[in-house]
C-alpha cells in the first residue's frame, strides 16, 4: 500500500499538482507527457521509448493488476517517474508477482497519485508537452517549477546511448523467450511456422523485448546490435535484412546512425517502426519535427493510402517525418494518423525499405498490424529469390 506522504509535478508554465506520493524516493525531471491506454501500465513503464520522460496515465486506476517478469519489455522500469489518478490497493490477478507500488520502490521510481489527471491531460494537449518536476520529498512549489523550468529538454539529446545494448547479441537462440501465451497447454495465436528463417541484425535504439519475440516468431534469427555498430559489423554476421527499433528522443540528435542506416539500406532489405522509421527518414536526408503533446497509446487509427485499409495502431512517440521533405528523396508516404494526418509510413521508391510510426508488436494494445512483419519477410525472400 502507498504511504500518505505528499509528492508534487511541477510544469514549466508555472502549474502545480500535489498529491500522494508512491514508489521510490526522490527529485526527477523530465518530460511531461500523457498515454491514454486503458491497461498494460507495466509495458509502458519498461518501454525504453519514455527514458527521461514523466509518464501520466489518463485511466482513472492503475496497479490492479499487479506486475510480473513476463510483461517487461527491458530489465527494469525506464520513465523518469510515473502520475496516476487512482493507484489500486490491490493488486489481483493470477499472474501477478508484486504490486505496482512495490515494484516501483524497488527501482526506485517516484510517482504521484490523487492528482487531476483530467486536468493534467487537458494543459498538455493544450499547451504541448512542458518540461516538469516531481519530487517526493519536502521541497516547495517555488523550487519545483524553477527545476523543471530548468532542465535543458529532450531536443538535440542523444538518449539512445543510455538506452541501446552494449555488445551485439543473439536473441532466443533456442525459442524458450518467444513461446506464445499459453493457458492449461493450449497456446494463443499460434503461429504457422516459416519454411525459410532469415537472419536479421536488429539494431537496438531501445528496443521492446516483444518486438524480437515478434520477428523470431515470423521467422527471424535476430542478431541485436547496439545503436552505434558499423555498417562493417553489420556485415560480418552476414545478415538477409536490417530492422531498425523503436527508442526514445530527438531523432535527429544522433547523425552518427543516420549515416550507417543510409549505407545499409543501399545493400539490405530493410524495416524501422519508431525512432528506426525516423531513421530511415533522416538517412534519406529528410526531415522530422517535435510534435505538439505526441502520440501515446493503444488507439491510434492509421490509414494505409496504398490499400485503403484503417488499423487501430499502438504508439509512443513525440517526433514525426515532414512529409513534405520525402518525395524529393525518394520515398512517398504510404500511411498517415487519422486523428492530425502526419506521416506514419514510408516506403522508398526503388529499394526494398519500408518503416512505420507506430509499434507493430503493440504490448499492449491491438494485433491489427501484424502482417507487416510477414510483408518483411516475403521483402527479404523476394530479395534472395531476384524478384526485386
Amino acid at each position: 500500500m502507498a504511504t500518505m506522504k505528499t509528492g508534487v509535478l511541477a510544469l514549466e508554465n508555472g502549474k502545480v499538482f500535489r498529491g500522494l506520493a508512491f514508489g521510490g524516493d526522490g527529485t526527477v525531471v523530465g518530460e511531461a507527457v500523457f498515454n491514454t491506454s486503458m491497461s498494460g501500465y507495466q509495458e509502458v513503464l519498461t518501454d525504453p521509448s519514455y527514458f527521461a520522460q514523466i509518464v501520466t496515465m489518463t485511466a482513472p486506476q492503475i496497479g490492479n493488476y499487479g506486475v510480473n517478469p513476463e510483461d517487461e519489455e527491458s530489465d527494469s522500469p525506464k520513465v523518469a517517474a510515473f502520475v496516476v489518478r487512482e493507484l489500486s490497493p490491490v493488486a489481483s490477478n493470477w499472474r501477478s508477482r508484486e504490486s505496482l507500488e512495490d515494484y516501483l520502490k524497488r527501482f526506485q521510481i517516484p510517482g504521484i497519485q490523487e492528482v487531476d489527471t483530467r486536468a493534467i491531460t487537458k494543459l498538455l494537449r493544450v499547451r504541448g508537452a512542458m518540461k516538469a518536476c516531481l519530487s517526493t520529498l519536502d521541497i516547495s512549489d517555488g523550487e519545483a517549477i524553477r527545476m523543471a523550468q530548468e532542465w535543458p529538454g529532450l531536443n538535440g539529446v542523444d538518449y539512445v546511448k543510455e538506452v541501446t545494448c552494449a555488445e551485439p547479441y543473439q536473441w532466443d537462440k533456442d525459442g524458450s523467450l518467444s513461446k506464445p501465451f499459453a493457458v492449461e497447454g493450449t497456446e494463443l495465436n499460434k503461429l504457422k511456422s516459416p519454411e525459410r528463417i532469415f537472419r536479421v541484425a536488429a539494431f537496438d535504439f531501445g528496443a521492446k523485448l516483444s518486438i524480437f519475440r515478434k520477428l523470431r516468431n515470423h521467422g527471424f534469427e535476430v542478431h541485436v546490435m547496439p545503436a552505434g555498430a558499423s555498417p562493417e559489423q553489420v556485415a560480418e554476421i552476414k545478415p538477409d535484412g536490417i530492422f531498425l527499433s523503436n527508442g526514445p528522443g530527438d531523432p535527429s540528435a544522433v547523425p552518427h546512425v543516420h549515416k550507417t542506416v543510409a549505407k545499409l539500406i543501399e545493400t539490405y532489405p530493410t524495416f524501422g517502426i519508431c525512432l528506426g522509421h525516423q531513421m530511415i527518414t533522416h538517412a534519406l536526408g529528410a526531415e522530422t519535427f517535435k510534435l505538439k503533446f505526441g502520440h501515446r497509446g493503444g488507439n491510434q487509427p492509421v490509414k494505409n493510402l496504398e490499400t485503403g485499409r484503417v488499423s487501430i495502431t499502438s504508439q509512443n512517440h513525440g517526433y514525426a517525418t515532414d512529409a513534405k521533405s520525402l518525395d524529393s528523396r525518394g520515398a512517398r508516404v504510404t500511411e498517415i494518423n487519422l486523428n492530425d494526418q502526419t506521416v506514419e509510413g514510408l516506403r522508398h521508391k526503388e529499394l526494398p525499405v519500408f518503416s512505420v510510426q507506430y509499434h507493430p508488436e503493440a504490448a499492449p494494445g491491438p494485433n491489427d498490424a501484424d502482417p507487416l512483419f510477414i510483408d518483411f519477410h516475403n521483402l527479404i525472400n523476394d530479395r534472395r529469390e531476384g524478384r526485386i
